[in-house]
């Protein structure tokens, strides 16, 4: 990593003192025009999306189109006048593309300070025209990246020439329009109509270009960076420095990433607070990226809560599940062995049906009728999903306040980003991927071995645990939580959080207390009367013959003895405590099945 040492106090006070040099060239008194005429055009782009529309507009116009390889080759096809690079710099594209516009012909008609008489002289002695209008976009080097193409095909989609170009332009927006996104080809169409961008819009799309180049860097000294140090881990015969799974343990001595503007937000999750939300520039999908079909605005909390839900509802393999996630930790999980979506809902709800009252559903797998006639009586602020039938769409958009979002599956690789003061840390996203997450090698410490059916609870209860905050004890019976007990401080208080919730929150399914009548609907609580629910009086001990889960070890006994005296019948745990011997005594002694991970996932 990079670094660099603080100047002395002194060094500073001297420094604060000095006049900060200006520019060698003079810039007082220049004044930027307001609309300023497209007359010539280079057009060069990867990406042929509305090309030829856009070709059209420009020639319809009186635009002289410049423009590069293929691109060129696109708008000649359809019949429409176009200079050839080469006929501007009198240099043939050469090196199978890699030079084309990188010549002053090119860069001075680009960059001539067109508010300078000694500018625009220049470009008369030296027959260079005027380019008034850039339209670039980059070779896919993400995309080429993300398919898994060797290292020599990724440094080969590393854009040169169009990132210079873009630079260039938007340096000098004073006189230039740069576009880098077929989104803005009717802005264009209209500001060639218009007499030109304005020296605002010209502004703003400078602004747009050079966040796009630097996104684009990011993404490269990023990817370059990790395979240096995949280098490097290979070079080195330390087998400390690499993972179990053979990949590089260190992380890139840089990261950068560059996130775009989608909308502001009301506020974030305080109203004293101003938020947006930014995508990863480049990417699409994810929730960040999702389709939403129906409801109010999204706020920030209903961002952070529905990306906790899809992740949660993705941790399963291909089993359909539900996830209800209130305040970023669940308030149940459920699958269904028979395929069917309301049915893991109604499991997962009953989980906590009173915290699920204002919650965040979220799913795998198509939203159906019977799902949504489930939502419909309780109050959500979020149903994510893959899809929804019609049937469900017509039901749910009943609900004028309900968010209807559309979300691919989520990222399951990468890093995670945390700031902190001064910086971030990083860490690799954890996905349950590590050894100790198959059941196989997994190590029976006390109690019989599970069968089938219990050994299924348990790996359900274990990949489960991970979307819940640290410190993390759940309960699960029968594919679904039971019982959660989250972001304590100590485990033995997560224990008796779990049994508890476990305990006295389940005495209703989805929808009991809410079949008909505007004021059963008003008065339930996550579809059950919450007087009852809180009463416990027909709660049942849903703690007795369930498994158990931990993110980390039991550091003494009692907190599995809390689990043990309510009847809890096998635990699932990473070990690693130098007091395991005392905890698995404990499993041993009550005839509780326990098995060992090696694994731990904290969610903090």
């Amino acid at each position: 990593m990079s670094s660099s040492m603080s100047p002395s106090s002194s060094q500073s006070s001297q420094s604060m003192n000095q006049t900060v040099p200006t520019a060698h060239v003079p810039t007082e008194g220049l004044v930027s025009p307001d609309r300023v005429p497209v007359r010539r055009a280079l057009v060069s782009v990867y990406d042929k999306t509305g090309l030829v529309p856009l070709a059209q507009a420009l020639a319809d116009a009186g635009v002289e189109i410049v423009s590069t390889g293929s691109t060129a080759a696109t708008i000649a096809a359809a019949g429409l006048a176009v200079t050839p690079v080469e006929e501007v710099t009198g240099f043939p594209e050469c090196l199978e593309g890699r030079v084309k516009t990188l010549h002053p012909a090119v860069h001075a008609g680009i960059l001539a300070d067109r508010r300078k008489p000694d500018h625009l002289d220049q470009l008369g002695t030296l027959d260079v025209t005027p380019i008034d209008l850039v339209v670039v976009n980059l070779y896919p080097f993400s995309d080429t990246v993300a398919s898994g193409a060797p290292f020599d095909a990724c440094v080969e989609q590393i854009d040169i020439g169009g990132p210079t170009m873009v630079r260039a332009a938007a340096k000098n927006h004073p006189a230039v329009a740069v576009v880098t996104s077929p989104d803005h080809y009717s802005d264009v169409t209209a500001a060639v109509r218009e007499g030109g961008f304005t020296l605002a819009a010209r502004r703003r799309l400078a602004a747009e270009a050079f966040a796009h180049t630097a996104a684009y860097d990011a993404a490269v000294s990023t990817w370059l960076a990790a395979q240096v140090e995949a280098d490097g881990a290979a070079n080195t015969a330390d087998a400390a420095d690499r993972t179990d799974s053979g990949e590089p343990a260190a992380l890139p001595a840089y990261v950068g990433v560059g996130y775009e503007r989608l909308a502001g937000l009301r506020y974030g999750e305080n109203p004293h607070q101003r938020a947006a939300v930014y995508r990863t520039a480049g990417a699409s999908g994810g929730v960040a990226g999702a389709r939403q079909l129906h409801g109010k605005a999204m706020s920030y909390n209903n961002y952070t809560d529905t990306d906790a839900a899809v992740r949660a509802a993705y941790d399963h393999g291909q089993a359909v599940t539900v996830a209800v996630v209130k305040h970023a930790n669940p308030c149940g999980i459920a699958v269904s062995a028979a395929g069917d979506v309301a049915e893991a809902h109604r499991k997962a709800h009953a989980c906590d049906p009173v915290s699920a009252y204002g919650g965040v559903i979220a799913t795998n797998t198509v939203v159906t009728a019977e799902m949504a006639r489930q939502i419909k009586p309780i109050f959500t602020e979020v149903v994510a999903a893959p899809a929804f039938d019609d049937e469900a769409m017509e039901i749910l958009s009943t609900k004028k306040n309900l968010r209807l979002l559309l979300v691919e599956a989520p990222q399951r690789e990468g890093y995670e980003i945390k700031q902190v003061s001064g910086g971030a840390v990083i860490q690799e996203r954890d996905v349950l991927d590590a050894a100790g997450d198959d059941p196989s090698t997994w190590t029976l410490a006390a109690g019989p071995a599970a069968d089938d059916a219990l050994l299924a609870d348990l790996v359900f209860a274990w990949r489960s645990v991970r979307a819940v905050r640290s410190n993390a004890v759940l309960l699960a019976h029968d594919g679904a939580t039971v019982g959660v007990g989250m972001g304590q401080v100590n485990r033995v208080d997560s224990c008796k959080l779990a049994v508890e919730r476990a305990n006295t929150l389940g005495a209703r399914s989805t929808g009991d207390a809410a079949l008909d009548g505007s004021q059963q609907e008003k008065g339930a609580v996550g579809g059950a009367d919450a007087a009852e629910v809180l009463a416990g009086a027909v709660a049942p001990q849903r703690a007795r013959g369930a498994v158990a889960a931990s993110d980390a070890f039991f550091p003494f006994a009692d907190g599995l003895q809390v689990l043990i005296d309510a009847g809890v019948r096998a635990v699932v745990q990473p070990g690693g405590s130098i007091r395991d011997q005392e905890v698995i005594d404990a499993a041993q002694a009550a005839g509780v099945t326990m098995y060992l991970t090696g694994t731990r996932h904290f969610s903090h």
